[in-house]
Formats: structure tokens, sequence, C-alpha cells
């Protein structure tokens, strides 16, 4: 990965998680698609997991392409609720309603 992974590409992933509005979710998918590595998503995720050594980013606006929350991130969802960030009853996003139209 270290040979995909450089500091313009992490900074590229984090200038358009620091673009989603409050209120608004986006995708990894969304944000590889974005960055035009269409088929990065994971990769955005690894990024996003390591955030706290590159400073403050908005990333529980983050969801997989489910609606769901990062599983080992028991805060992400009242996070996301205290923004206004509606979910269904099944406990994911609702992408419908939330989703950031770019």
């Amino acid at each position: 990965m270290s040979k995909v992974l450089t500091q313009t590409l992490i900074y590229e992933i984090l200038s358009v998680v620091e673009e989603i509005p409050e209120g608004k979710v986006a995708t990894y998918g969304q944000i590889a698609k974005l960055i035009g590595r269409d088929r990065n998503a994971r990769l955005v995720g690894f990024v996003l997991s390591k955030v706290e050594y590159y400073g403050r980013y908005p990333c529980h606006r983050v969801v997989n392409h489910q609606g769901r929350t990062a599983p080992m991130w028991s805060e992400q969802r009242s996070l996301l609720e205290q923004e206004g960030v509606v979910f269904k009853s099944d406990g994911k996003v609702d992408l419908d309603k939330c989703l950031w139209k770019v």
C-alpha cells in the first residue's frame, strides 16, 4: 500500500472529507470517485482510520455504501445524530435523505 499511499493522496482524501457539510454523509466510494480513484474505497477507509496523525477532520460523516457506520466507533452515530442525520430502523443512515449531493 505504501507505493499507492502518498502524502498528496492522503490530503486529497482529507480535503474532500473536510467539505462534507454538517448534517450530510458521504460514502467511502463517493470520496474515492471524487478524487479520481473510483476503485479505492478501501484506501479511503484506511486513510480515515489513521486520521489522528493528520489533524481534525469530520470523519464521522463518512459511512459505507449501505449507510453503516464504522463498527468499532460507537460515538459515530451520536455525532451524526447531533448534526441531524437521520437513521432508519435498521440502524443505517438514511442515504436518501442525508447523502451529500456533490
